[in-house]
């Protein structure tokens, strides 16, 4: 009637391996699951009863928070909100401008000529004159009489060079002829810029030419200043006066000459035979 049961320490040892052997099977195995939903469903009364205290400390410190406090916060808000606005617009700008430098170098792969790519760093303060400023100079190999493209099309061509900066003057100037062709049917012409930054003026051509609107203008090389072949303009308008001889020709610059920023200098020419003369008309 008063036997000894177990002693101590195998009590403890059997209490021991019990608990490996469920802490193995819960979490190894799924048989608990249930459990320890029910389990979940059960505590989440005792957990959200012990979260009054703190949640009513919220409430009262929001409660009767000062208005000046309030007043200061929603500044501060208001201020981090303009910070954030202006680095998401910052970042739309850069957004932009990696797909225009990403156009420029697929550009670049596609020509046969070696380029460099530059930036525009100033435009001509007399609107009259359409000129820019590029960031490349001598010191880079940049030359007079060097083409300027962007992604889409002939933009124009260096007329002065510095050690560090150049002077590009636009197919779009009053001053500037570039001689070019139809791509369509090799028709020879001469397209002229006449201040418009959207517009070049196609001039002495024969009713009789075939030139149609839609025409992709290319340039034809003579003159030796601008690589053959490179796109200049779309016709957009042709009016043929059955009274006088030559019809009027309107097209558009394929550049974007009022948006690019970053364009390509072509080196049509080997380096010993790069010169300093300064350009004749722009052609």
């Amino acid at each position: 009637m008063f036997r000894q049961g177990p002693s101590l320490s195998v009590r403890v040892f059997v209490l021991t391996l019990a608990s490996l052997a469920i802490a193995t099977t819960y979490l190894y195995t799924d048989w608990f699951d249930s459990l320890k939903s029910k389990a979940a469903d059960f505590s989440a009364p005792f957990y959200w009863v012990s979260d009054i205290p703190a949640r009513a400390g919220d409430w009262a410190d929001n409660g009767m928070m000062p208005r000046a406090k309030l007043l200061q916060e929603n500044e501060a808000l208001r201020t981090e909100l303009l910070v954030h606005k202006r680095k998401l617009q910052k970042m739309a700008s850069l957004v932009a401008e990696n797909v225009r430098l990403r156009q420029l170098l697929n550009s670049a792969e596609l020509l046969e000529d070696r380029v460099i790519i530059a930036e525009l760093i100033g435009v001509a303060p007399d609107p009259s004159i359409h000129k820019v400023i590029l960031n490349k100079g001598s010191a880079d190999g940049v030359y007079v009489g060097q083409a300027m493209v962007d992604a889409h099309g002939l933009m124009g061509q260096v007329v002065h060079v510095g050690s560090y900066s150049s002077q590009v003057l636009l197919i779009t100037d009053t001053t500037h002829a570039l001689p070019v062709q139809i791509n369509r049917n090799g028709v020879r012409l001469v397209a002229e810029g006449i201040g418009s930054l959207y517009q070049l003026a196609v001039r002495h051509v024969a009713s009789t030419v075939d030139v149609k609107v839609g025409d992709m203008l290319v340039s034809s090389g003579l003159g030796q200043r601008f690589p053959i072949g490179y796109p200049v303009a779309e016709v957009t308008e042709v009016r043929v006066n059955p009274g006088k001889p030559f019809a009027y020709v309107v097209a558009r610059p394929m550049a974007e000459m009022n948006r690019s920023r970053h364009v390509l200098l072509v080196f049509d020419q080997p380096p010993a035979e790069v010169t300093a003369a300064e350009p004749e008309n722009g052609q």
